[in-house]
């Protein structure tokens, strides 16, 4: 069940104000107080049912799962402006006006209004790891253990320029959800991924490969569920992550994080590369005993966290 916690009065990273903030949650398992806290940051096409009837996560997150909810208290908030929640003065206009700081933010005050000072885990993938890298850094304190999932602290070159062609089909074309959603399945699965599941295979009722009609499905998909408003505002904050803007370095910013931190990658996932988290993990381990890297080995690019439940399971089993 969506709940809601209005926050007043934002000043964001850029120095503008939001007068008010509609910022809505779910909650999973035992009440708040009764259990420990697992934070769940949702993707760019994501929301806050990670779990339960429609969940996105049901494969990771649930009765019995790897984050059982008989067992841990797991809270998901919607990002303002993703449309999930019908919330109409959360329908941003102005697709730039917060980055992934400003988000984290926000989410802090809503942990604030619910006597949440301490996480036992926040976890999320894409762009909600990002998120997850940034509440860290605001609040050193707060999460026991930081689970960055197919992500990364900042927004690379090659991610800011697939942002950057998303962002100019959102701006130009005639069916601008429909058609970015086009382009970012290529960005969010691999070459062997769709080698292994179409193999040039053709529809002959369509009149097209079923490469071709697997992508115009997902492009009608998106187009009947997310708004174009979520989607430039979705892609803006993906394309501007960076825990160390404004501040040092990210062996200084991340040594002073206290959480546990596993980064976990994907070997194939061209989106948020495997060797970027190798280079973050080399860099941390000098500054951090309690730093880890681990990889999901599949042939399905940067999805496989929304595929690979078993080997996702496996590796935070340690943790849950």
């Amino acid at each position: 069940m969506l709940q809601k916690i209005n926050i007043s009065s934002f000043t964001t990273v850029k120095g503008k104000r939001v007068d008010k903030i509609s910022l809505t949650y779910e909650i999973f398992g035992p009440s708040i107080g009764l259990a420990p806290i697992v934070l769940v940051n949702h993707a760019l096409t994501g929301n806050s049912t990670v779990c339960g009837k429609n969940g996105w996560w049901n494969g990771l997150i649930g009765e019995g799962k790897c984050i059982d909810t008989n067992k841990y208290t797991v809270l998901s908030f919607n990002i303002p402006g993703n449309g999930y929640d019908g919330v109409e003065e959360n329908l941003i206009s102005d697709y730039n006006l917060f980055n992934a700081r400003d988000i984290a933010t926000i989410f802090l005050k809503g942990l604030e209004r619910l006597s949440i000072n301490k996480l036992y885990a926040a976890i999320g993938g894409s762009v909600g790891g990002g998120i997850a890298w940034e509440l860290a850094a605001l609040k050193p304190d707060l999460i026991q253990h930081l689970i960055p999932v197919a992500t990364d602290w900042k927004s690379t070159d090659w991610l800011k320029a697939n942002c950057l062609v998303q962002e100019q089909i959102l701006l130009n074309s005639i069916n601008p959800v429909h058609d970015a959603r086009l382009h970012a399945m290529l960005m969010y699965r691999s070459p062997e991924s769709f080698k292994v599941k179409f193999n040039r295979t053709y529809n002959e009722d369509k009149s097209m490969f079923n490469i071709e009609s697997w992508l115009l499905y997902h492009g009608e998909k998106l187009n009947e569920r997310f708004t174009l408003s979520a989607y430039k505002e979705l892609n803006y904050i993906l394309a501007n992550i960076d825990i160390t803007k404004g501040r040092e370095g990210i062996e200084e910013v991340a040594g002073n994080i206290d959480s546990d931190i596993h980064i976990i990658s994907v070997n194939s996932d061209v989106f948020f590369t495997e060797s970027e988290d190798e280079i973050t993990y080399q860099k941390l381990k000098k500054v951090k005993n309690n730093v880890t890297h681990q990889v999901i080995d599949s042939a399905h690019g940067h999805d496989a966290f929304l595929i690979e439940f078993e080997q996702l399971s496996k590796l935070l089993k340690g943790i849950f």
